[in-house]
């Protein structure tokens, strides 16, 4: 996994929801792994409609964005692409909730259903095989 600097991050976090969703599925498929918060379980919070969402982020340095308040006795935990396409996604279409693709301290992430998150991830992959 490489290192984001913080020029990256900066320009980054400026990007459109659907910019960021694709930034975050290019770097999860290059780096086979996502970030969520963790402390005796996954942080999660929700959409205005009430519905739970899971928040994922693209490198350790943007979920570290967000321990504060709340959030602030979390770690940033790395959640291995296989786990997050075989058990995390599916479990969360199970339960109803969201993923929560790359929320920025100054705004909401992108909501996707897990099963498109999913396919946009196989997709990227498939892009690697070719």
């Amino acid at each position: 996994m490489r290192q984001t600097t913080n020029r990256e991050i900066e320009s980054v976090l400026c990007l459109d929801g659907a910019q960021r969703f694709s930034h975050f599925v290019k770097r999860v498929a290059d780096d086979e792994t996502a970030w969520g918060l963790w402390q005796d379980g996954w942080a999660l919070m929700a959409n205005d409609d009430g519905m739970q969402v899971f928040p994922l982020w693209p490198a350790r340095e943007y979920a570290e964005l967000h321990r504060t308040g709340d959030w602030s006795v979390y770690e940033a935990r790395p959640i291995p692409l296989a786990e997050l396409l075989d058990e995390l996604l599916p479990k969360l279409a199970e339960r109803g909730a969201l993923p929560g693709v790359f929320p920025t301290p100054n705004g909401k992430g992108v909501t996707p259903r897990a099963e498109e998150l999913s396919r946009a991830l196989r997709d990227e992959l498939q892009k690697y095989e070719a």
